[in-house]
């Protein structure tokens, strides 16, 4: 596990940047795990200006995103198909069909799990995971648990959860209740995380999740077991190593 630390989120989206940029030139067929919320934005408008600036090419590459609200329309401002595609997949070339968000609509969200574990196997698995980190130290929308959940599958997301994501919507009870996300599991077998924190209110979930029990309550800390696990924080986000 490598710990880095940088002064503020630009830093630490910029450096993540720098080693997803490295990975594609290093194997440009590569299968990306991306990540939604606020931690990889600055992530991808850096990789945005290396794609603009002849540095970088993602039209052989594979994206798989982690997750996706349920029983949330895919054109909804909130949706992660939304985010991506606002925050990332419109402004790079990624060819058609080479970019995956779990369908949170589909009449039989278990078999649309079982589908999703099976496009990630059956493109090689994913080279490199991109997190962020909940403030309760969920990764993906793996909630605190007594276990850690292996496959692909639907979470119940907690108030806590529910509670963060409430500014993006209207009203409490517009948030979603339920999420389709990749399992502990899934995450586990990518060949390198890399996990990003910025911001004070992720101080505490970054210290369970580095220095305390490996714990399904933490569903982060497992991440320390991985045998290439990079985190880049923040200096708000490290403050309580």
């Amino acid at each position: 596990m490598q710990i880095h630390r940088y002064a503020n989120a630009q830093q630490a989206g910029q450096a993540a940047a720098i080693l997803i940029g490295a990975q594609l030139l290093r194997k440009p067929d590569s299968v990306l795990g991306l990540a939604t919320g606020s931690s990889p934005v600055p992530t991808y408008q850096q990789l945005i200006r290396m794609f603009r600036g002849g540095v970088l090419n993602f039209s052989a590459a594979i994206a798989f995103n982690l997750d996706e609200y349920c029983h949330l329309p895919e054109d909804h401002p909130c949706s992660y198909h939304h985010f991506m595609r606002e925050k990332f997949f419109r402004y790079v070339n990624f060819a058609a069909g080479h970019t995956h968000i779990p369908n949170g609509n589909a009449e039989d969200l278990t078999a649309e799990c079982a589908r999703y574990d099976q496009k990630i196997i059956k493109a090689g698995g994913i080279d490199l995971q991109l997190l962020g980190i909940g403030r309760n130290g969920h990764i993906g929308f793996n909630e605190p648990s007594d276990q850690f959940v292996y496959g692909c599958h639907v979470v119940k997301l907690t108030q806590s959860t529910i509670q963060a994501n409430r500014r993006f919507f209207d009203r409490e009870e517009d948030v979603p209740r339920e999420a389709v996300s990749l399992g502990v599991g899934s995450i586990m077998n990518a060949k390198s995380v890399l996990l990003i924190a910025t911001g004070s209110d992720k101080a505490e979930a970054v210290r369970k999740a580095i220095l305390e029990d490996i714990d399904p309550c933490t569903q982060a800390s497992i991440l320390r077991t991985h045998p290439n696990v990079i985190f880049l924080l923040d200096e708000a986000a490290a403050s309580q190593l």
